[in-house]
């Protein structure tokens, strides 16, 4: 009898799975509570690959739903709706895993097969994580967004500019987050290096960030045409797989 795919938390994960978040609060508790399931996920547990990008993701969605309580974005409704859209297309690629579907994103499955080894240092992990959902979920959840709002990707808009005050919260987090995932001679290595890591790491999220917003705009302009939009979600998946398997190569290691 083959195992399931999560091991002993397995109806667990299957159970909030069937969950879908409606708001941003939602999503919180969603990224909270599987955190404390993948963190049980042997044989690695609490060096558990996905456990180590949910961690970043969840740190990074609060902080978007602090903003939102504090009426940092221009457009919140718009703001709130990204997170809804984005979160679901991560839950869902754990929902093709889970159900060892065809269907999982080439570019999520180079991390979940991860999960039982062999093990993958803690930042490149993260590191692929964020690849897959900014490089491959990111450009859809946006378009679904302006499709259900009724409104459209255009440079300097509001919604442009709360997407942009995002990269602030990266750069706000991304010093903390990355020496947690760092061992102690690691932290000297980095102390020495100065502010240059998080300056670079920091750059490297706007960048991807940016060229994920130009995607999403070309796919907004044939999201009428099946055959086309298929076109680029294949090329933006086989894109995102073969940076996550670099990511999470011997290679990869240099990252941490």
């Amino acid at each position: 009898m083959t195992e399931p795919v999560w091991g002993p938390v397995h109806q667990d994960i299957v159970g909030l799975l069937a969950d879908h978040p409606a708001d941003v609060p939602a999503v919180v508790d969603h990224l909270t509570k599987l955190q404390d399931l993948l963190v049980r996920l042997p044989p690695l547990e609490e060096s558990c690959p996905l456990a180590d990008f949910n961690k970043l993701y969840l740190v990074i969605t609060s902080t978007v739903l602090d903003g939102l309580y504090d009426d940092r974005f221009t457009d919140p409704a718009f703001l709130a709706r990204l997170d809804v859209e984005f979160a679901a297309r991560y839950f869902d690629a754990l929902r093709f895993w889970t159900e060892s579907s065809p269907n999982t994103p080439k570019a999520w499955s180079c991390l979940f097969k991860r999960m039982r080894g062999p093990d993958a240092r803690p930042l490149p992990s993260a590191a692929a994580g964020v690849n897959a959902h900014i490089n491959y979920d990111l450009p859809f959840a946006l378009v679904t967004t302006f499709d259900s709002l009724e409104s459209e990707p255009v440079d300097g808009s509001d919604q442009h500019r709360d997407y942009l005050e995002i990269n602030k919260i990266f750069a706000e987090r991304i010093p903390g987050l990355r020496r947690g995932y760092l061992d102690n001679w690691q932290l000297m290595i980095d102390m020495l290096n100065g502010d240059i890591d998080d300056w670079y790491q920091g750059e490297l999220v706007e960048y991807t960030r940016n060229v994920a917003w130009r995607n999403a705009q070309k796919i907004w302009r044939c999201r009428h045409d099946p055959e086309a939009r298929e076109c680029e979600r294949r090329r933006l998946d086989d894109n995102a797989a073969l940076l996550g398997r670099l990511l999470l190569s011997p290679l990869g290691s240099f990252l941490q």
